[in-house]
């Protein structure tokens, strides 16, 4: 099949069975090599995006794809709220969530037991859901079908790059094709080629990070079940001792089940049928009746390139950097990598931007990267303790989690994906006035519903084209009236949206924390780089060249900032913890340790009496069950830490 015939085949198509037909072009005829803008490495769900993005732009792609067919079996299956908003300014969701399963609770199981059930998306007013599961290849399908139907992209199938050589200008490429070798000229390069990159090979880069010793059984199991479409997973339940198991239902009736193994387990033993059976029906029943659909065995680390951009050659997705698949933070980042990127290369493209603007890429995508790798690591830690301590610790808080809020919010079976908040940015500009929320500079844009000037109702990212810098204007048309004629003043071409002060706009204007004149200024990957009370005309055009990179001084391929938006993930997942926060006692503010017991004598004997009965084993846990209840009643790290430093000395001969 040729690409373009994709559009014409109608919703039912297979897209696990296509393959592609390798198609000659005449580039490969030429006698020196053709020179394109960009040429994309990698056609899966990233390469694809990236690709539709800049064509979208009005740049022509070139897209090299070693294979010829899209991806087979679920792979990445959990698409996220902020992954569907993007589709939607590519151009494809729609289809995607209709095919999809959305979902937005998930529930935690220790043994038998359930330990708490969480919301994802608790509140209204989102066009999208929390999350979607559809199987890779019917996300690569409708990238593909999308990809179609846009005349300058050029998809050239059985086209795998052999060779790279970086020149001051432009880069080289050389492929190998069913009939022979050619070579390209590309002014800029990006790498989606995958966690086996081989451009970061033919550049003498490699991904450095941790290696989990650990393995786990992917089974996609068509069934008819009761189970509604939630995330479950279980630490240790009684059909599966000693591990882990996860279950989400994806679209055609199949449901992927997750079985940890252990290091020690065969791969391609445990791939067959006959061993993958026994599993399953000790979680459905000996009875039940399904058919296995693809099984996997998977290893996994998290780790990431030390940069990047390399020249002319920019990284994207599991190129670039790679998590455990406790969530859903792989293909999820990767789509917000081709989001950042794009605009950014368009810019520089363009004449628009200086070329150090890709510096900025690799930056703030860096620092995602690692607030990806720190959750995907504790998770991963959590779901697979490494020490008898470290189980003990895990065990105890699955335990309190059943009865105590606070203890659920250090349950970890994966800290769901959430887009970073590129906190510390070069390109954003700092608040000068007083805000609440979290719709911060370096924030995505929030969504909700909104009445236009005209009558009509629309969601507010819907409303945004994407392929510009935006302005959103807060007020009725006297209320708004400076904050506009500022950008008119400004000369900025901006897409505007005015956000009346309607009952229907409020939840808008509660999310962004609005007044009467209100601004914020979104890039074109709709993250908010300036926000103000009421700007001036001046305050708009350097807002707009910091955020371009062309700001005097600007130093643009320096680290961001404190990683502190990975602290906010994890509380954004905890449950009851909005509820919590609100009421929460003042931390402790020092460690004490002069005299401070009410009743010493009685608080010993309470200590001894109540382990007197237990033996080591009890003992043990009864006291990790304490430290974290007490851990959360000091509720400051800082006075822990300096708690632990303390007991540490009087445990650990030969240390003052």
């Amino acid at each position: 099949m040729h690409l373009h015939e994709l559009p014409a085949q109608g919703a039912g198509l297979d897209f696990e069975a296509i393959r592609f037909d390798y198609r000659h072009s005449a580039d490969q005829d030429r006698a020196t090599p053709a020179r394109h803008p960009i040429v994309v490495v990698g056609g899966g769900p990233i390469g694809l995006s990236q690709a539709i993005d800049l064509a979208q732009r009005g740049l022509p792609v070139v897209v090299l794809e070693r294979g010829d067919r899209l991806s087979t079996g679920s792979r990445a299956l959990c698409f996220s709220k902020r992954t569907l908003e993007i589709f939607d300014r590519l151009g494809c969701c729609q289809p995607m969530v209709d095919k999809g399963v959305s979902w937005h609770t998930g529930r935690v199981f220790f043994g038998n037991d359930e330990v708490y059930q969480f919301d994802l998306l608790p509140e209204e007013g989102h066009e999208r859901p929390a999350f979607i599961n559809l199987q890779q290849y019917y996300v690569e399908g409708q990238l593909a079908v999308r990809a179609a139907q846009l005349p300058n992209i050029d998809l050239r199938w059985h086209n795998k790059v052999v060779g790279l050589q970086q020149h001051d200008d432009h880069v080289a490429l050389d492929i190998d094709t069913p009939q022979g070798r050619y070579t390209l000229h590309a002014d800029y390069v990006i790498a989606c080629d995958g966690a086996r990159s081989t451009l970061r090979e033919l550049l003498g880069q490699e991904s450095r990070g941790q290696v989990f010793r650990d393995r786990f059984l992917i089974a996609d199991v068509r069934m008819q079940a009761e189970f509604p479409a939630e995330r479950w997973f279980w630490f240790e339940p009684p059909f599966h001792r000693g591990g882990s198991v996860l279950l989400h239902r994806q679209a055609d009736s199949v449901w992927r089940i997750d079985f940890q193994l252990g290091w020690d387990a065969d791969p391609e033993k445990e791939k067959q049928p006959e061993n993958i059976r026994p599993r399953v029906q000790a979680l459905l029943g000996a009875d039940a009746q399904f058919e296995l659909v693809w099984a996997s065995v998977y290893t996994f680390a998290c780790l990431r390139m030390d940069s990047f951009r390399h020249g002319r050659v920019l990284f994207a997705g599991d190129a670039a950097h790679g998590v455990s698949p406790f969530g859903a933070r792989g293909a999820n980042s990767g789509v917000q990598d081709i989001d950042n990127l794009g605009w950014k290369l368009a810019a520089v493209l363009g004449g628009q931007a200086p070329e150090s603007l890709l510096d900025s890429y690799a930056r703030e995508r860096e620092y995602a990267a690692d607030e990806n790798i720190l959750n995907s690591t504790r998770s991963t830690d959590f779901i697979t303790p490494k020490s008898p301590i470290s189980r003990m610790f895990r065990d105890a808080v699955l335990r309190l989690a059943g009865e105590h809020r606070f203890a659920r919010t250090l349950v970890n079976s994966g800290r769901l994906s959430v887009p970073a908040v590129l906190h510390g940015s070069v390109l954003s500009t700092p608040d000068r006035d007083e805000f609440a929320g979290s719709v911060v500079p370096g924030a995505c844009a929030a969504d909700a519903p909104l009445q236009l000037e005209d009558g009509s109702t629309q969601w507010l990212l819907r409303r945004l084209s994407g392929n510009g810098f935006a302005a959103l204007v807060f007020g009725d048309a006297q209320a708004a009236a400076g904050s506009l004629r500022a950008i008119e003043t400004s000369g900025a071409a901006l897409d505007v949206l005015r956000i009346g002060e309607s009952a229907a706009n409020q939840l808008a204007w509660q999310r962004y924390d609005a007044r009467p004149g209100t601004v914020y200024l979104l890039r074109p990957d709709q993250h908010v780089c300036a926000r103000w009370r009421a700007p001036t005309a001046a305050d708009i055009s350097a807002a707009l060249q910091r955020a371009m990179g062309g700001a005097a001084g600007q130093v643009l391929d320096q680290p961001l900032g404190t990683q502190a938006s990975a602290h906010s993930t994890a509380q954004r997942e905890a449950p009851g913890t909005s509820a919590q926060s609100a009421a929460r006692v003042p931390a402790a503010q020092y460690l004490i340790t002069t005299p401070n017991l009410d009743a010493p004598d009685d608080f010993y004997e309470a200590l001894i009496d109540t382990h007197a009965l237990l033996d080591n084993g009890a003992s043990h846990a009864l006291n990790a069950r304490l430290v974290l209840l007490l851990a959360n009643h000091i509720g400051s790290s800082q006075v822990l830490r300096e708690a632990l430093a303390q007991a540490l000395r009087g445990a650990t001969p030969g240390k003052a």
